[in-house]
């Protein structure tokens, strides 16, 4: 049986894997362990070219670089739109990029809330990343309703994840939508995403998700997940860049909608400079758009995208899950002595891209990390989350991740940092 804290067995999982080319297509820095790549991705030569031809196109085009250009800039969201339909197993014709993440959550509120006397409420769970929360709460109160009466909140039974089961007793006869994370963002929870969608529909009850956590890292499918509409950021593990423009998914059921949120950019192509006083309506994903694309931060995202040509999703979720997998082993062989624990599901049908290390001491802990080259990310109040990602982290880098931390803990490093959470984790 092989040794797992060996660095001699992590090369020899290096060199078996396929997905080994694409590192080279990153910026990676000699000696760094990047494991933040669920908050940020790193940045690859495919974006920043792309982004280069974007400044080369304004530079020679000026205002002609909407349609003088060799890249279709005037229909640059359809375009990238298409490549992320890809990933999720989509219509191309039911995403587009636009906005940001809140933003986006807005955009769907404000179109399938269709609050009545007897179904107002809008469903979500206690774990979820806030914005999420607070843009629904903003909707409900722009609607005249108090979030006390019209938000229904699951909860979590241990504090870390949420029972699927908890979710589906909550969908009563009053709930007229259902906002929830594909992925937790502590735990890293996969929900059964498809089994929702199916009890929420046969509730008479709108569904969608916040894939944050999860696009570019699981391999979703929408065709049979089928939900009513998602949202995500494409700054993670899709690696479009810090604060990228976001992503929007519309079933297509649902392309006869008048979006909640209506803006220039979203009418039809066709008919857009003409001017027109009154809005039409662009039946696609684009639709929901509202002011002139970003195409510089667009432009990140769609190079980026690059990488995942000729690969697939399935390729990246299956060493994902290795990766995960490896790394939470030798927590158990390794750091457990030191009051180390997996706080995420272990079952890969149950776990998303990261893995959840939970510790006493993880403030301080954390902070050793960084000092000693490693790129961590902490939530409160006592985890940390490390996130490899398939395009560019090694299996070497897992092992090295955990030496680092065994040194660290051996020679009590962390005891020379402040147990006080600094405003950025």
């Amino acid at each position: 049986m092989n040794n797992l804290f060996d660095l001699n067995y992590a090369r020899a999982l290096d060199r078996a894997d396929s997905l080994a080319p694409l590192r080279g297509r990153f910026y990676t820095v000699p000696g760094r362990i990047y494991m933040d790549g669920n908050s940020l991705g790193l940045c690859s030569v495919d974006a920043e070219k792309a982004v280069q031809r974007a400044m080369d196109d304004w530079k020679t085009h000026g205002i002609g670089i909407w349609t003088g250009a060799e890249t279709d800039y005037f229909l640059y969201h359809d375009r990238i739109g298409e490549k992320l339909a890809r990933l999720i197993g989509a219509r191309p014709e039911e995403v587009t990029v636009c906005a940001s993440t809140t933003l986006n959550v807005h955009q769907c509120v404000a179109t399938f809330w269709k609050p009545t006397k007897d179904r107002y409420k809008i469903l979500v769970d206690e774990l979820n990343f806030p914005t999420d929360r607070y843009a629904v709460v903003s909707q409900i109160r722009l609607r005249g309703l108090d979030p006390a009466d019209a938000l229904v909140t699951v909860p979590s039974r241990d504090g870390k994840t949420i029972n699927e089961d908890d979710i589906i007793a909550a969908m009563t006869p009053d709930v007229a939508l259902i906002l929830l994370p594909s992925v937790l963002y502590r735990s890293a929870q996969l929900l059964d995403m498809e089994r929702l969608s199916r009890e929420a529909h046969s509730r008479g009850i709108m569904i969608g998700f916040d894939l944050c956590h999860s696009i570019g890292a699981v391999d979703h499918d929408f065709a049979n997940i089928d939900c009513d509409f998602a949202v995500w950021c494409n700054y993670k593990y899709l690696s479009g860049g810090p604060g990228a423009t976001a992503g929007l998914y519309v079933n297509h059921r649902h392309f006869d909608r008048e979006p909640g949120l209506s803006g220039w950019w979203g009418n039809r192509k066709d008919t857009q400079f003409e001017l027109r006083p009154d809005f039409e309506h662009d039946l696609r994903a684009g639709g929901w758009q509202t002011g002139t694309g970003p195409i510089l931060s667009m432009a990140g995202v769609d190079g980026a995208l690059e990488i995942y040509s000729g690969v697939e999703m399935k390729a990246i979720r299956e060493k994902s899950l290795a990766l995960t997998r490896y790394l939470m082993e030798l927590i158990d062989a390794e750091l457990a002595r030191y009051g180390f624990t997996v706080g995420n599901p272990r079952e890969d049908a149950r776990r998303g891209g990261h893995v959840c290390l939970e510790h006493d001491d993880a403030v301080r802990i954390n902070e050793a990390l960084k000092a000693a080259d490693v790129v961590p990310d902490f939530r409160y109040p006592n985890v940390i989350r490390l996130a490899p990602v398939a395009q560019y982290t090694r299996f070497e880098d897992v092992y090295e991740l955990v030496r680092r931390l065994v040194e660290i803990m051996e020679t009590k490093a962390y005891l020379n940092y402040s147990d006080k959470i600094g405003p950025v984790a």
